[in-house]
């Protein structure tokens, strides 16, 4: 699946020789990720032809005469969706020409200089691990370096990420993106806007049986059990008082796999929560609490009148979801460095054989994208595993696998950048289309 990059601004420029250049501001998952000129992405575009050849998708023309607005606006557009089409094939992406660049722009746009560093990455316990890094370190490597501090076997990586996360009023916990492989978290770290964000180390996958896999290692064991038990003190799981009994008397006798063992029958168990935002249902400006996990998107929702209702929407019922980002970006000089104003999250979903749209207003509208995503990969994981001839890419730290997916199975969600309206939603897809029958 495509990445959620996006352009929803360009600037105007002086250059050495008193002309212009345009310089684009990329966003990533709702972050600043870098600021370029057309010129810089025409040259790695032949560099990664040379490697790829014609597998790529095509690239905006160069223009030889002056660019009116328009032509601005839909080179601007074109630049967008070469982005999100280039990332769609993980051998391009996990190459080094792909990352050497893309980490050269982020040093470049946020004035940092490659260079030792020590990063601290926090685990879910609250304790942290120093390591030092260079400043031009990806994620992915990163986590390799964690891992290896902290005795998690290589193999195991693909189930664990590194995510910006912030820390509020009483330590209240907020995951605010997770960070893609080719990243820099001291980059990402150094250039957010989030207060006290800091990067953590998390599991990153929404299926709670994919827990059986890692109990063989000591220290995947203490990563999860460092989870549930964080997860419940946030009460994004919710035991019964039964089970928080239980679970209490085997985390005194620090009983670690019985307490997982519970933890399985714990409502939400293994899912991730966002923050209180807004929703359209069952009639506008209701207030709503998400948490998104084992297939399915749980809604507590609160009435204009106070009153509240539990939502299960069922992903094998959501045929498409697209982010929209509803507000302008004016401010040239200081431009700001996240887009968590005004967006949204809409979602079509099958109920009594008729299909409805669902919004949801939230700053977290690109995370949650993610999880969705997070969780088809995981179903269609599934599904191959069951039917030998249909193998999935699903791209996961420290490999990826083939995929022939049938030509009637497509993926839709797309991500619309500066305000549109939903009937141009369909003509404008990033992903293609999910079906019911499908999934």
């Amino acid at each position: 699946m495509k990445m959620h990059f996006c352009i929803p601004v360009s600037q105007q420029r002086p250059d050495t020789l008193g002309g212009r250049y345009v310089l684009y501001s990329v966003y990533l998952d709702g972050f600043l990720f870098c600021r370029v000129r057309y010129s810089q992405l025409h040259r790695w575009n032949e560099q990664l032809r040379r490697v790829f050849g014609n597998c790529l998708p095509p690239f905006p023309p160069k223009y030889y005469l002056a660019m009116t607005t328009s032509m601005a606006d839909e080179r601007r557009d074109q630049l967008e969706q070469y982005l999100q089409n280039v990332t769609m094939d993980p051998n391009v992406w996990r190459s080094d020409v792909f990352t050497e660049f893309l980490k050269l722009v982020q040093l470049n746009t946020f004035n940092i200089t490659a260079k030792k560093a020590a990063l601290d990455v926090f685990l879910p316990d609250g304790r942290s691990i120093q390591v030092t890094v260079l400043t031009s370190d990806t994620a992915e490597r990163v986590l390799e370096v964690v891992s290896h501090k902290i005795g998690l076997r290589h193999e195991l990586l693909g189930y664990f990420g590194l995510f910006l996360m912030q820390f509020g009023e009483e330590g209240k916990l907020s995951v605010v993106k997770k960070l893609v492989d080719f990243e820099l978290p001291y980059v990402s770290l150094r250039s957010s806007e989030v207060e006290n964000c800091k990067v953590g180390l998390r599991k990153w996958y929404l299926d709670p049986s994919l827990d059986s896999m890692l109990m063989d290692c000591r220290a995947a064991v203490d990563l999860l059990y460092m989870q549930a038990i964080q997860d419940i003190e946030e009460e994004w799981a919710k035991p019964t008082e039964a089970q928080r009994q239980k679970l209490e008397a085997f985390q005194k006798e620090d009983n670690q796999t019985k307490f997982l063992e519970l933890s399985q029958e714990v409502g939400h168990y293994g899912y991730l929560q966002l923050d209180p935002c807004t929703c359209d249902f069952p009639e506008p400006g209701c207030g709503v609490v998400l948490s998104v996990g084992n297939n399915e998107i749980s809604c507590h929702i609160t009435l204009p009148d106070n009153q509240t209702q539990d939502i299960i929407f069922q992903m094998n019922r959501v045929k498409c979801w697209q982010v929209t980002f509803l507000g302008t970006l004016l401010d040239m000089d200081g431009l700001q460095r996240t887009l968590n104003q005004n967006l949204e999250l809409r979602f079509q979903y099958s109920e009594d054989r008729s299909w409805q749209w669902f919004v949801i207003y939230t700053k977290q509208a690109f995370l949650l994208s993610s999880c969705l995503k997070k969780m088809i990969s995981e179903k269609m994981v599934k599904l191959a595993a069951k039917d030998p001839e249909m193998q999935i890419e699903v791209p996961e730290q420290g490999k990826s696998i083939k995929c022939h997916v049938p030509q009637s199975q497509k993926y839709y969600s797309s991500f619309l950048p500066r305000k549109s309206k939903i009937e141009t939603a369909e003509g404008n897809c990033v992903f293609g289309t999910i079906k019911e029958e499908d999934l």
